[in-house]
């Protein structure tokens, strides 16, 4: 597990064990900061039964849901060859799918088979529901509950969502062995992004609190390189999705810019080595001395960091989700974008570059 002093809590119950998990989130202009904690809730240990009548959740034709437990080759078949594959930190390849601009879809690929899909942006086939589609549309069709509960075999599970999860990224079963989270923008109350899972990558990724009775599986142990393949794969599609979000909001499209990215990969790494969450650095050094000690020129600039989120994608999600970050996220002077990850700690540097 990812464990960080203020991110993760062990707590031995019972037979099980109880872990929560929170991202932090932090945004920061030229001349102001704002740093968010979400506070966590604690529950007392109680499994309930698996459905065992799946009707409420039936009815979803769009091919997204059909693709768990394809494999590879029909995918690419189907689709052609992806745009790029990046590692993931959960032992499953993401094949990315993106036009950069209104479109965005990854197959996360695990010995040849799809066992999770991340998608966001126009046209995707997800019916019935869409994305951009109301919160009360969806609660109607799913029922949204804040307590998901499973069994497989001797083993059960149940996964609780506080009132923020339930606001912002609600779980629902839609099969045996497969779940879907839909991330909301809370202040649109619209369905932004759509996650697709097998039960064993949402046991492993772990984004909600989990009681359970018996095992529990663990994300691979990487390397230096294989943090570094993951690390780049990241980068590149929060500065997708980012472009994908501001092309919903009518916003200019970013550059990429490799010198930014270079500075917000230096302080997401010093933040983690260091141990601490913070726009300044231990000296004091915040985004103005950092892009000046690396010769950046600018009109204007900001930062979104956040720390301990499920992977790139749920970092956007949570930016979105929050009033400063959000307005980074979406300001229309902004130019450019780096983004620098280092394993669980997410930086996106914006600057506005003269003409």
């Amino acid at each position: 597990m990812r464990g960080l002093k203020g991110i993760l809590s062990l707590i031995v119950l019972g037979a099980g064990l109880f872990y929560l998990f929170q991202g932090k989130l932090a945004t920061e202009d030229t001349f102001s900061s704002l740093d968010l904690l979400i506070d966590s809730k604690q529950t007392s240990l109680e499994i309930k039964a698996s459905p065992t009548n799946l009707t409420a959740i039936t009815g979803l034709e769009g091919d997204l849901y059909k693709w768990i437990g394809k494999g590879g080759l029909e995918l690419e078949n189907r689709l052609g060859k992806p745009h790029r594959k990046d590692l993931s930190s959960y032992g499953y390849t993401w094949w990315v799918y993106t036009n950069k601009a209104e479109q965005h879809i990854q197959f996360g690929v695990k010995d040849n088979k799809i066992v999770t899909v991340f998608a966001t942006g126009d046209k995707l086939s997800t019916d019935p529901i869409s994305i951009g589609q109301s919160y009360d549309q969806i609660n109607d069709k799913f029922e949204l509950d804040n307590d998901v509960s499973f069994s497989k075999g001797a083993t059960s599970y149940r996964f609780h969502l506080t009132s923020n999860d339930m606001r912002m990224r609600p779980l629902v079963q839609i099969g045996d062995d497969s779940f879907v989270q839909f991330y909301f923008d809370t202040f649109t109350e619209r369905l932004s992004s759509i996650r697709v899972l097998t039960a064993d990558i949402l046991l492993t990724q772990r984004p909600y609190e989990v009681f359970y009775r018996g095992d529990l599986p663990d994300p691979p142990l990487l390397n230096h390189d294989q943090w570094k393949e993951v690390e780049k794969g990241m980068e590149q599609q929060i500065f997708e999705i980012t472009n994908i979000v501001r092309t919903r909001f009518e916003r200019r499209l970013l550059d990429w810019d490799d010198p930014i990215a270079s500075v917000a990969f230096g302080h997401s790494k010093d933040m983690s080595e260091n141990n601490y969450f913070s726009h300044y650095t231990q000296a004091g050094e915040g985004l103005r001395e950092r892009l000046t000690t690396n010769e950046i020129h600018y009109l204007s600039a900001g930062e979104n960091i956040a720390a301990q989120y499920t992977d790139g994608p749920a970092a956007v999600e949570g930016w979105l989700n929050s009033e400063g970050h959000r307005e980074a996220l979406l300001k229309n002077d902004y130019t450019h974008l780096g983004v620098g990850v280092y394993k669980y700690y997410y930086t996106q540097n914006f600057l506005q570059k003269f003409e």
